[in-house]
């Protein structure tokens, strides 16, 4: 069964959840209404017995990153709660207490690549590419994820970087779990496959492991702080918006 706004697809059956961020002309790049979309759901799913929850992205990419599109109508205050609200999803996604996969095409930046990071499971196809541009502008989102899954010294070089990674450097890293085969049929293996491994254990037990191995609350509360004094500082707005213009100057 399917159903959601069309900025989102939302199809549940037998325990598996799968949320398609459908914004394929902007490249799926999380808008306000996109971000508020996706953490209804996921919150959803936090009450209604999923035990697998599947992130994906309509057309040629997974998702662009943040969408800066309407840069001119945000002011410093309106950008703090939108990085808010998005730190606030990938908590959720992360602290999920069902096994969570995101099926990765094409790019993934940005805010995107963090919420393919917040994912267990991280399968990638051949072609894609990844980047943290954040810190060009000031901001420190989703660094201490990063760090957890490709260690301290690799995960500040990208973020500080800021340059794209392909899908080999994905899978070599450990930044991506498994490689994944183009077509609808691929995706759906890889879904069984990975529903059938969270139903093996009761979902009691399966929360108690996922919630014993990751880090608690207070890593929580600390990479919110984070997020907030780096995106308070005045002139977030201006220093994108100088980003934007050195990009396209490249």
């Amino acid at each position: 069964m399917s159903e959601g706004q069309d900025i989102l697809l939302i199809a549940r059956e037998d325990g598996v959840t799968r949320l398609t961020l459908n914004r394929p002309a902007r490249g799926n790049a999380l808008s306000r209404e996109l971000v508020a979309a996706l953490s209804a759901a996921v919150e959803t799913c936090h009450r209604d017995g999923t035990r697998l929850l599947v992130l994906e992205g309509a057309g040629r990419h997974f998702c662009t990153g943040f969408d800066l599109g309407d840069l001119d109508a945000e002011s410093d205050d309106s950008l703090l709660a939108r990085f808010v609200r998005v730190e606030l999803l990938l908590q959720s996604v992360h602290a999920a207490p069902f096994a969570t996969l995101a099926l990765v095409q094409g790019r993934a930046m940005g805010a995107g690549a963090d919420l393919v990071a917040a994912c267990e499971q991280r399968r990638v196809e051949a072609g894609s590419s990844f980047a943290f541009p954040g810190a060009a502008f000031g901001l420190v989102l989703g660094s201490a994820r990063l760090a957890q899954l490709v260690g301290a010294a690799r995960a500040r070089e990208w973020i500080t970087g800021g340059g794209a990674f392909a899908a080999e450097a994905a899978l070599a890293s450990g930044f991506a779990t498994g490689a994944l085969e183009t077509g609808a049929a691929a995706r759906a293996a890889v879904v069984a496959e990975l529903a059938q491994r969270a139903r093996r254990l009761d979902p009691a037990t399966q929360a108690a492991i996922h919630a014993a191995t990751r880090d608690g609350a207070d890593s929580a509360a600390r990479q919110l702080a984070d997020l907030v004094h780096s995106a308070a500082r005045p002139g977030i707005k201006a220093r994108i918006a100088a980003y934007r213009a050195a990009s396209a100057g490249g």
